[in-house]
């Protein structure tokens, strides 16, 4: 298999994998930044708590589907792209090892805008539930499935709607992916050399 489809199918696996263990988790950041003045949830245990109570297990996989479906592409292109501009980038001699931090930009913005809607449509079903009308934007509408609710936001708000609030998501992991990537490679260097190895990345 191809050094950059392998990249693409390991990172596409561990996303998914990583995305439905951690979901609940990624639910309940969302609802608790989606409060207003009025707390729908005081504490973690209590959100925990309600959600199980009035929604049930499956009321902490709302959008699960979407968030799958959204990880498991963007995790395979930004692999694919980070192992295909790495090594023409660090050919550059960019100081401090720059190049590795600039593969993870331009990855990041290529894989993040090309699966954005369905981190969109993965956060509005994340909101859904008996509190929907509860939260800080109070004419949430209802949506049910992935599919339903892209077609409603074209509808309604047409296909720009797909990417409300693309600009500040790309601001957001654009540095992180640098960051991650650039001590990726550090940290990987510095084992490889510990455990007398050579560096063959």
């Amino acid at each position: 298999m191809p050094d950059t489809a392998e990249a693409f199918v390991s990172g596409a696996f561990a996303g998914g994998i990583a995305t439905t263990v951690t979901y609940p988790l990624d639910l309940l950041r969302t609802r608790f930044a989606a409060q207003g003045t009025e707390r729908i949830y005081t504490s973690l245990a209590s959100s925990i708590r309600d959600i199980a109570k009035y929604e049930g297990p499956r009321g902490f996989f709302q959008g699960l589907a979407a968030g799958v479906g959204q990880v498991v592409p963007y995790m395979g292109l930004f692999f694919a792209t980070y192992e295909t501009l790495r090594v023409p980038l660090s050919n550059l001699a960019l100081p401090y090892g720059t190049g590795d931090a600039s593969a993870g930009v331009l990855a990041s913005v290529i894989a993040k805008s090309g699966v954005f809607p369905l981190d969109l449509v993965r956060k509005r079903l994340q909101v859904q539930g008996p509190t929907r009308a509860r939260y800080v934007h109070r004419n949430i509408p209802v949506y049910k499935g992935v599919f339903a609710t892209m077609r409603t936001i074209i509808r309604t708000e047409g296909m720009r709607g797909l990417y409300r609030g693309l600009t500040i998501s790309l601001v957001k992991a654009a540095p992180a992916s640098a960051v991650t990537m650039w001590t990726y490679e550090r940290a990987l260097k510095l084992l490889r050399e510990m455990d007398g190895g050579h560096d063959t990345r």
